[in-house]
């Protein structure tokens, strides 16, 4: 099911890019240099459809970078709360450990012979021979 939507997806997808890229495939020249128009500097020709995805693709990159520094109090207090969870469940160990080491063990007392559970051996509750 999750491919079938995955396909859904990506496929129109794709194609209207492709569509996109051949309707706009005239070139462009973008300036980097403000002060000097007719002869600019540092200036780039390239594939309209091109500039258009590489923008796109770079705001995506800046949209990433900034949610991943915007949660980084929240990485660091996962990293905090996991070191004290860690910490915790040693320590709970050490406990448990010494908790046993130091409980006496049962004392069980001694069964006379030919006597069990409910009485003598081979008779039940109420005393019939088994």
């Amino acid at each position: 099911m999750r491919k079938f939507l995955t396909a859904l997806i990506v496929i129109p997808l794709g194609l209207i890019l492709v569509t996109f890229a051949v309707a706009n495939r005239h070139f462009v020249t973008v300036s980097f240099d403000p002060f000097i128009t007719n002869d600019p500097s540092f200036s780039v020709t390239l594939p309209l459809f091109l500039l258009l995805i590489l923008v796109a693709a770079l705001g995506v990159l800046a949209g990433g970078c900034a949610v991943w520094f915007g949660q980084r109090r929240w990485r660091r207090a996962a990293r905090r709360n996991d070191a004290d969870a860690r910490a915790a469940r040693t320590e709970l160990a050490d406990l448990r450990a010494q908790a046993a080491a130091a409980k006496p063990q049962p004392q069980r007392l001694p069964v006379p012979s030919g006597v069990g559970l409910y009485g003598p051996i081979g008779r039940d509750k109420q005393r019939a021979t088994l």
